[in-house]
Order: C-alpha cells, then structure tokens, then sequence
C-alpha cells in the first residue's frame, strides 16, 4: 500500500510539475499576447512611439510602484486614473485624450509574459540572458532562466521512484522467504503502471488534450500581420501618407455599406489617366493597371472591343508603351537598347503573372487583389455602422495604413477584442440623430448622472448583435 501510494504521489508531482512549467511566463507567449491585444496600439520595436507610447523601458519607469500597480495599469488604466494613482495620473496628463484599452482578463502570467517579450525586443537579447537587478531580471528569471532546473529536480525525483521501488521489492521478497511464502515478482511495467496511475495518465492527457484543442480552436483563422503579396504593388504610404487621398475616396463603401469595398479600377484611372509614371515604380505597376482595363496611355483612349483582342495584340500595345516611357526618360538613348528591352520583356512578363492565373487566362478583366481582413461567416459586421455613425476612424481597427507599403492586418479581429472595444468605447450622442430615441440615456449625460455612453449600455454586447 506504501509503495502505491508513493508511485501515485510521483506521478501526481510530475504531472503538477508539467503543468507548471506549461503554465510559466515566457516570451513566446508573450508575443502571442502583444499580438492579439497590444500591436494595434503599440509599435512592436518597443522604441517608436505610435498610437501609443513606445514600452521599452515600461518596468524601470514603474520600478517605484509595487508589482501589482503595474498589474492594475495594463488591466483598467481608467480605474487607477480616477482612483487618482500618482503615476497613472501622470501617464494621463502625457496622453490624454487617448484611452487605453482594458483588459481585465489578462492574468498575472499573461502581464508577466508580454513584459518578457518587451524587454526581449527592447534589448534584443536572449531571454534567459534578461537578469539582473530590478523587475526585469525577475521576470526573466521566472520566465525561463530556471526552467532547466525543474526539470532536473523532476528527473532525480522519477530516479528516485524507480530506486525506491526496487529496494521495497527487495524487502518484500525478503519477507516472503523469512515467512515460507512464495514470491512472484511482477513484471517492471506493471510495477509502475498500476490501475490508478493508469487513470490520472488519462485524466492528465484529457487535460492536455482538451486545453491544447481548444487554444488551437481559437486561433483557427486568426491572420494578425498577414501581409500578403498582391498582383500590383500598391502603395498605401504613397497615396494616403504622402499625398493625402482619404480612405473613402477609394473604399466609398465604408460609408454606406456593410463593406468597405475594393476600388474598382475606374477609381484608379480617375488619377493616372493623366499620372501615367509612378514616383517608386515608374510604368511597371500602372501599366497592370492600363493592361487590366484596355486603355491605351499612348494614345488617351480605352481600346475598342478590347476584350476580343489576343494576348499577342496586347503585348504590342504595352510593349510599346513600356518602349517609348524609357526611351523618353534616358536622354542619351534615341531607341531601345539592350538594357531597355530587359525592362520591357520583365515588366511585360509581370503583367502577364499578375493578371493571369490558373482560373483566369485571359490579361483583360478586373484585378484579381488578395484579401486580407476576413471575418467568419457567422459573424455580421457592418462598415456604415461604425464609420458614419459611430465616427470611427479607419486606423482603429486597421492600425496605420497611411504609413504601409503593403498592407498587413494590424488588429486580431477577435471577439474579446471587439466586446473590449465595445465596453470601452464611449458613444458620441450629441447632435447624432441616430441616437435621439435613448431619451434616459440623455437625460442622465444632462443630469450628471452618467459620464459616457459606451457601446455595451445600447447594447453593443447582445450575442444577435453581430450574430445572425
């Protein structure tokens, strides 16, 4: 009974002891976090400051402060403002009127990994190189530095099982010889996996099982930073950075719409009908554009019964349009010379790859762009909802696109992610008519009563809300 009990407390450590090292901190995990719940915000160099301010260095400047008010901060910063917290207080004076996102969910270990994965970026050092003095070193240390030795006690533990038992077989054979008795000795195996082990082996990989399942559920189709290569290089950076073009030039949807929309090529040729070189690429990528559409940029016009023509026709359109841009831009060459007709046969053969593929053949027709920001099917989210009339600006959700040369998703698009928008978010009711009938709702912002609307008091966390 002595020795059962024994191999049943061993096991049961070993299992304990996996689950806490599962459990431990680390920097890996970390970055998953600051993914889902940081990055929209925060520059992921940890150095640049962004939506919000850059977090290399957050733990030394909260180093005065006991562990948990750092806790508190990342948690609800409001709530630690209002409770009037010195050094929230003068985070919000630097701030305001930007409001950190809650997050009340994140555990201690979720805060503790995300700091670890700061200070690896911000330093650019190993992890378990992080110690020393001060927060740091102790997160790190807690974070992986003394893994190995878990793993080390857990191991002399499990040797120390195995020598137990044979020495109490010993004994027990020794005693059926004092006493006359038969011994059989059971076979190692079935020494250590007895009846009860067995069970709480199972219960443990169901444990195991279930948790890794369901983490791998929630993360099925999450895409934060997919940035996908698409068939023209357009530049977000050029045309809304630099020269300023707002968002629903191009995606008029979002105003009116459930979707934001992509431009049409239409929209594209309101402007390079007349600006036919671009400042990076020159004619290489307007030329896709030209191509897709069938307008001729020599001549001024779209190409009548364009779509009848060969794919031999076309390449004799804008090979010679490719042709006569560089011959003009070089002005000691008066025709094509060999370092021209490599650009021409490479930007003609990128016209035929970016605009062709294995369901479309054919070079006339609409670009062929890649999606990036797609949510569930289950899931109803409407554009007009949240920019007309809620007011939200593009780089909310989308982070700073004006500043992309391509495009990435820069949000997680979750759910939490969503209801933490909506629990935070307060609703403009003044001189929005869409809001007139929430009589209460105005009468208490007049009284005093109420200092803010949010989403989730007009019901933006009612489950039919955004599923059908």
């Amino acid at each position: 009974m002595t020795l059962k009990y024994f191999r049943f407390c061993t096991v049961l450590f070993a299992l304990l002891m996996s689950s806490h090292l599962m459990a431990q901190p680390s920097a890996d995990a970390g970055k998953t976090l600051f993914r889902n719940y940081c990055a929209t915000c925060h520059a992921k160099d940890m150095k640049t400051a962004s939506t919000g301010p850059a977090l290399g260095g957050s733990e030394e400047r909260w180093a005065d402060y006991p562990r948990e008010d750092l806790y508190g901060w990342i948690r609800n910063s409001q709530a630690m403002i209002n409770a009037g917290h010195p050094r929230a207080v003068e985070l919000w004076d630097q701030y305001k009127p930007t409001v950190m996102t809650a997050w009340p969910n994140l555990t201690d270990d979720d805060i503790e990994s995300v700091l670890l994965y700061i200070n690896q970026e911000y330093t650019k050092v190993p992890e378990t190189n992080s110690g020393g003095g001060g927060g740091t070193g102790a997160v790190a240390s807690s974070g992986g530095q003394y893994t190995w030795l878990y793993w080390v006690l857990a191991a002399a533990l499990g040797a120390l099982a195995l020598i137990l038992m044979q020495y109490i077989s010993g004994l027990n054979k020794l005693i059926a010889a004092r006493d006359g008795e038969e011994f059989i000795e059971k076979p190692f195996l079935k020494r250590i996996f007895t009846k009860k082990v067995i069970s709480l082996l199972i219960l443990a990989a169901v444990i195991v099982g279930g948790y890794t399942t369901v983490t791998n559920a929630i993360n099925l189709g999450r895409q934060q930073g997919y940035e996908p290569e698409q068939p023209i290089n357009f530049s977000h950076a050029i045309h809304a950075g630099e020269n300023g073009i707002d968002c629903q030039y191009c995606h008029d949807g979002a105003r009116r719409s459930k979707h934001a929309v992509i431009p049409a090529t239409n929209t594209c040729m309101n402007c390079h009908s007349a600006i036919k070189n671009g400042s990076n690429f020159g004619t290489a990528e307007l030329t896709k554009i030209y191509a897709s559409v069938g307008y001729d940029p020599t001549t001024n016009r779209y190409i009548e019964e364009y779509d009848k023509l060969s794919k031999e026709d076309i390449e004799k359109i804008y090979k010679k349009w490719i042709s006569d841009q560089y011959i003009l831009s070089n002005d000691d060459v008066n025709t094509l010379d060999k370092k021209g007709e490599k650009l021409v046969e490479k930007q003609w053969k990128d016209i035929v790859s970016s605009l062709t593929n294995e369901q479309k053949d054919e070079i006339q027709g609409p670009i062929e762009w890649v999606r990036i920001h797609n949510l569930p099917d289950h899931v109803y989210f409407n554009h007009a909802q949240h920019v007309t009339v809620g007011g939200v600006e593009c780089q909310t959700c989308h982070g700073k696109v004006e500043e992309m040369d391509v495009v990435a998703q820069a949000s997680p698009l979750s759910m939490g992610w969503c209801i933490n928008c909506h629990r935070e978010t307060a609703v403009d009711f003044k001189g929005n008519e869409y809001y007139a009938n929430y009589e209460l709702y105005h009468d208490q912002l007049a009284k005093g009563e109420k200092e803010k609307i949010t989403v989730e008091d007009i019901g933006g966390l009612e489950c039919q809300k955004c599923h059908y």
